[in-house]
């Protein structure tokens, strides 16, 4: 994390601009203890899910701190890193994006299970009767459409539902969309867009004056703050409008970056190295510069990338799996034209047809012929290895065979928040994975 003084430029860690939440807590006011079963039974061994769960929840229910303006004050007190990126109170304050209440951010790298942890914080919420309500938020109708199956999946788990306390105020959640009211009880996923005045939706009516007992999840919550201007500033705008008056607000994301600026309400962080060095995610293996060949540099960086693609096919054979390879191209035009070469290369190479390798390649752009078969790719039977995508395969597109992602150029990934998003799409590991 960057931050320039007196023409150098100083680095911190992201770790350490955590903002901690104190484990010092009043059992009287939030006992922890009365859902340790719940929590396990829901997050099996990833221990960091846990941990996400405890934190948001001692923060949120512990009457420790007021606001996130509380905590940051607290924590800009007693951490010298924060006092030396900020300089100031005033100045870590300016970068609190809703600092009058009780926000924050976790941070979870992509494919670590986030949604487990935005489950289990919402059903003990409402168990412990802290909200009536809870409202998930997110960028799309895909990752809409991907929460609701797995919470409807995980409310209807008797197993789960069964460990909470016999006085859970609320042990069965009801999951719905914004066609219907939100009533007490329920968990409301929408795509963000039912929140717009104009969208019909349920969401406006039932929550106006009953922010104070509703907790808003947001998914993917750098779309807050990155969005153009107009997206983000609606999504925030109805956070903050005092009509509903929302008190309790947790986003969770992999990539908790404005531009390059490290978010500055992060409570927890599950980082990508620890999670690959944990098995929960593919390891990452990077390759820093391509080999030239001066006189065919297309043709010598196409090679190499097919000879990583067959070594890969040849690893995979034992496991029945497909290996998919993503190019990442800066524009249409240049996804066109790479498409075009990129095909004929594979001609040469496998001395298939032409429409052998259609079948094989996808175009991926906003007016591609190809993006209505992208949702096929995950079928076991899709014949799908290559997709050369303008940067479009981004969250809620979660296919397990990616085992190569490649740029085409360097402009093509110009932020770290776009490198972490293209990259997640990678990251997870196929079910029933028994290999490295």
């Amino acid at each position: 994390m960057p931050r320039k003084t007196n023409n150098r430029t100083k680095r911190f860690h992201n770790e350490d601009l955590l903002l901690q939440v104190s484990t010092s807590v009043d059992r009287r006011k939030w006992d922890e203890s009365r859902y340790e079963s719940f929590i396990d039974e829901l997050c099996g061994v990833r221990e960091y899910q846990k941990e996400a769960i405890r934190t948001a929840l001692r923060y949120l229910l512990s009457s420790e701190y007021r606001d996130l303006r509380d905590l940051a004050t607290k924590n800009f007190d007693n951490n010298p890193i924060l006092r030396e990126k900020y300089g100031s109170q005033n100045n870590l304050e300016r970068h609190l994006q809703l600092p009058d209440k009780l926000t924050a951010s976790l941070d979870l790298a992509t494919g670590t299970g986030k949604s487990y942890v935005m489950y289990g914080i919402a059903a003990i919420m409402l168990a412990e009767g802290a909200v009536d309500r809870v409202l998930v938020l997110c960028p799309s109708t895909t990752i809409e459409t991907g929460l609701l199956e797995k919470f409807e999946g995980l409310a209807g788990k008797a197993d789960l539902r069964d460990l909470l306390p016999t006085n859970a105020i609320v042990n069965t959640p009801r999951i719905i969309n914004a066609s219907e009211s939100i009533i007490s009880g329920s968990i409301c996923i929408e795509n963000y867009h039912a929140i717009l005045a104009h969208v019909r939706s349920s969401i406006r009516d039932s929550l106006k004056g009953k922010g104070e007992r509703t907790l808003v999840l947001n998914d993917e919550a750098h779309h807050v703050a990155n969005e153009t201007a107009s997206k983000a500033k609606r999504w925030k705008e109805f956070l903050a409008d005092s009509d509903f008056g929302f008190r309790y607000i947790i986003g969770g994301s992999g990539t908790c970056y404005i531009g390059n600026e490290y978010f500055s309400d992060v409570i927890f962080r599950y980082s990508l190295r620890l999670a690959m060095e944990q098995k929960f995610v593919k390891k990452v293996y990077y390759v820093a510069e391509m080999p030239k060949d001066t006189r065919r540099p297309e043709e010598e960086k196409w090679q190499l990338v097919f000879n990583r693609h067959e070594e890969i096919r040849r690893k995979l054979k034992p496991h029945k799996l497909r290996p998919l390879t993503i190019v990442i191209t800066r524009d249409i035009k240049n996804c066109k034209d790479v498409a075009e070469k990129f095909k004929a290369f594979l001609q040469e190479q496998t001395s298939k047809s032409r429409e052998q390798i259609d079948k094989q390649v996808l175009i991926i752009h906003s007016d591609a012929p190809d993006l209505a078969n992208l949702a096929s790719v995950n079928n076991m039977t899709s014949k799908v290895e290559w997709i050369l995508s303008v940067s479009m395969l981004n969250e809620g597109w979660d296919v397990k065979r990616v085992f190569q992602i490649v740029p085409h150029e360097k402009r093509a990934f110009e932020s770290k928040l776009l490198i972490a998003q293209v990259l997640g799409r990678g990251l997870r590991i196929p079910d029933g994975w028994r290999g490295e």
